[in-house]
């Protein structure tokens, strides 16, 4: 995806998600150009912005925050196709249909807001509350992504979308203890070396 298509897609997600959803819906792709040409632009976002952040406004160890980095940005990715792969397994107990690929183009691109929202992980407190709002915003997406992408049917929409919530909740609450405790862990290992 060129660098124009990408930047019109985020503006169509985020800005008319109700004619967009369709569009990606019919849209034919692969896994692999997905990630690569959205994903993981787009998840790097909030990665980078909140390493710079920290080095600006909690200066530590640039060695350790440069780490973390690396690990939110590929555990971002990482999480986005485990719970694609969740919204593919899940979709025939909702009456959707099961495809791997429009499972992956619900997620990822139901991941925009949330990416985006991510430069604002510069600002101090301020940056994180806009972060929530566009996580918050991510998964308004991805209800209304699901009945166009997923083909669930709207009295099943709400049902399978609140069981992907409760799943997705429950990965990134593990995902975010396991950076805590390397973080923790690293600060401790730095702090006896010193």
């Amino acid at each position: 995806m060129d660098i124009n298509k990408l930047i019109e897609r985020v503006k169509n997600v985020l800005l008319s998600p109700k004619t967009e959803w369709p569009v990606i819906a019919q849209e034919h792709t692969d896994v692999a150009t997905l990630y690569t040409g959205y994903a993981m632009i787009l998840a790097a976002i909030p990665a980078v912005f909140g390493f710079l952040g920290s080095v600006v406004f909690a200066p530590g160890s640039i060695g350790i925050l440069f780490v973390v980095m690396i690990l939110q940005y590929a555990i971002a990715i990482g999480l986005t196709f485990a719970l694609a792969l969740i919204v593919d397994a899940l979709a025939p107990t909702f009456g959707a249909q099961k495809s791997t690929i429009q499972a992956h183009k619900t997620v990822v691109y139901a991941s925009t807001a949330s990416w985006v929202a991510g430069v604002f992980l510069l600002i101090p407190f301020l940056g994180w509350i806009i972060a929530l709002a566009g996580s918050i915003y991510s998964l308004v997406q991805l209800y209304l992504a699901l009945p166009c992408t997923m083909k669930s049917p709207p009295e099943k929409t709400g049902g399978y979308f609140a069981v992907v919530l409760v799943i997705a909740i429950v990965l990134s609450f593990v995902t975010g203890f396991i950076i805590s405790a390397i973080m923790i862990g690293a600060a401790i290992s730095t702090m006896a070396v010193s």
